[in-house]
């Protein structure tokens, strides 16, 4: 693996980062972080895992990290139970529902190599005879689906995905169901309670999770701190924020230090754009204004470099948060007309 140029303080000293830049994942944007929702989220996977419920229901706004979420559980799933297989589940939105199609995108979701391939029936047999090696191979009697957008399942395809279930059991195999969707997720299985269809309540949405933004300093610590101590490479000592600060970072620095300077430019940015309601910063935009300055250290990095409120009203100006604040509540009006 390349390594990047050395860094040099302002007394000379120089530091080798151990990859180049180009590699690092926080300059591609391939990294996960673990924020308070995120912690809530494991708690309740872990809970489902520990007394074998098959389902739970996590919903939220849109923009506020849930498909994010989905990688991060399924990484902690992968480092804490690594027998146990997951997969991610994209429902797609479309006009009409039909049983292939429903099939074709879970067999493509699986990663199995002829999606399209077959019949109804023999779709079913193929994600059954698919799920049930990959526990076999990795020696598991459980597999879980993270469902993203799952609002956009209908009573039909909660059925088909009952099947799936069903099936599965008879050879002793266990599937779990974490269905992440928007507010309507929730409504949805308001209006399941209220029909009689209470078999697909209690299959998939036993347990309800409000997903959650980032709303206070505290929120923000939580997600400083793991740039702080998350490492790349792997095993290295070499944190997310040492790497872009490394003298500062010997001298003491750490973003989780500025918790109350973040917080507090994203809440003067939401007063002063006039947004209404509380402020719950969407991970999109709170990643984007850390990742800048994390990238600004590549430039100023020093042993008595200090981030100030300045630093962080900066970065949080040109995050794009305000705009798209602004834009969702244009479109809430546009739709309430």
């Amino acid at each position: 693996m390349a390594k990047e140029k050395p860094a040099t303080a302002g007394d000379g000293r120089t530091v080798a980062r151990p990859i180049a830049i180009d590699h690092h994942p926080l300059n591609n944007r391939t990294y996960r972080v673990a924020t308070t929702a995120i912690e809530d989220c494991w708690l309740l996977v872990s809970r489902c895992l520990q007394y074998r419920i098959p389902g739970a229901l996590i919903y939220g706004e849109s923009r506020l990290g849930k498909t994010y979420a989905i990688e991060y559980l399924r990484m902690l799933i992968h480092r804490e139970r690594p027998e146990i297989p997951t997969f991610h589940v994209q429902s797609e939105h479309k006009a009409s529902r039909s049983e292939g199609a429903f099939f074709t995108r879970l067999l493509r979701s699986v990663r199995h190599p002829s999606p399209d391939s077959g019949r109804n029936g023999g779709k079913r047999r193929a994600l059954h005879e698919r799920l049930r090696d990959v526990a076999e191979a990795q020696g598991s009697t459980s597999v879980i689906f993270f469902c993203d957008e799952a609002q956009r399942y209908c009573l039909h395809e909660y059925e088909w995905l009952r099947d799936v279930h069903d099936e599965l059991a008879q050879c002793g195999v266990r599937l779990t169901t974490f269905l992440f969707g928007q507010e309507r997720l929730c409504e949805q299985r308001a209006r399941f309670q209220e029909s009689g269809d209470t078999h697909i309540v209690k299959r998939f949405m036993v347990e309800t999770l409000r997903f959650r933004g980032i709303r206070s300093a505290v929120d923000a610590a939580t997600c400083l701190r793991s740039y702080d101590e998350h490492a790349y490479p792997v095993g290295s000592d070499w944190s997310f924020t040492r790497y872009y600060y490394p003298f500062a970072f010997e001298a003491g620095m750490r973003l989780e230090m500025s918790a109350d300077f973040v917080w507090d430019a994203f809440s003067q940015a939401h007063q002063h754009a006039g947004l209404a309601g509380a402020v719950e910063i969407p991970m999109e935009y709170f990643s984007r204004a850390v990742e800048a300055i994390l990238l600004d250290g590549l430039l100023h990095d020093a042993l008595d470099f200090q981030l100030s409120e300045r630093h962080w009203s900066t970065v949080v100006q040109h995050c794009g948060y305000v705009a798209s604040e602004q834009a969702v509540e244009r479109n809430a009006r546009g739709l309430g007309r």
